[in-house]
């Protein structure tokens, strides 16, 4: 029989390829001063998320720097009904991570991972997600992002593995 050798070829070239354009690790950018990272950002994108489920529009995230070396995170974004939804939370670097990585917890003792994979050197925009590659956000220091700085943010995702076929775009300009 010579399907089976070449079904085995086939199937050895199609996981060759797979494992070839989709890194096995999410890696964060090198370092993030936080002095520069904390302050508004909104949200250009996302990958949908359970919690984000009545936001329609007008995302935004504002973190602050605490004495006590955490972060706090105030999440707000306009609901269906026009009315306006937030969410506090903390945020702690994770040791080692010079700042990239950081751990978020809106409801304790639950955290979630924050991996700052994407920063541009001017903190004009930043692409979050995670090991597991199961969120994604496109975050701007101004509520739009020209179509080529998008498409350079979104590059550092791609080049991560990430795939956007859930990504949705987040309207501004109610607020």
């Amino acid at each position: 029989m010579r399907i089976a050798p070449l079904l085995l070829v086939a199937a050895m070239a199609a996981l060759v390829t797979a494992c070839a354009t989709k890194p096995s690790t999410v890696a964060t950018v090198p370092n993030v001063d936080l002095k520069r990272y904390v302050g508004k950002w909104y949200e250009i994108a996302r990958f949908p998320m359970f919690f984000q489920r009545k936001c329609v529009g007008d995302t935004t995230a504002e973190y602050t720097a605490n004495p006590d070396g955490t972060i706090k995170v105030v999440n707000r974004c306009r609901t269906e009904d026009g009315t306006f939804d937030e969410a506090d939370g903390t945020a702690t670097v994770v040791p080692g991570s010079n700042n990239a990585k950081l751990e978020v917890s809106f409801f304790k003792p639950f955290k979630g991972d924050y991996w700052i994979i994407g920063l541009d050197p001017q903190y004009r925009w930043a692409v979050v997600g995670a090991p597991d590659r199961d969120y994604l956000w496109l975050l701007s220091r101004t509520p739009t992002l020209s179509d080529a700085e998008t498409q350079k943010a979104l590059d550092t995702a791609r080049a991560q593995g990430y795939t956007f076929e859930k990504l949705v775009y987040t309207p501004h300009g109610a607020q």
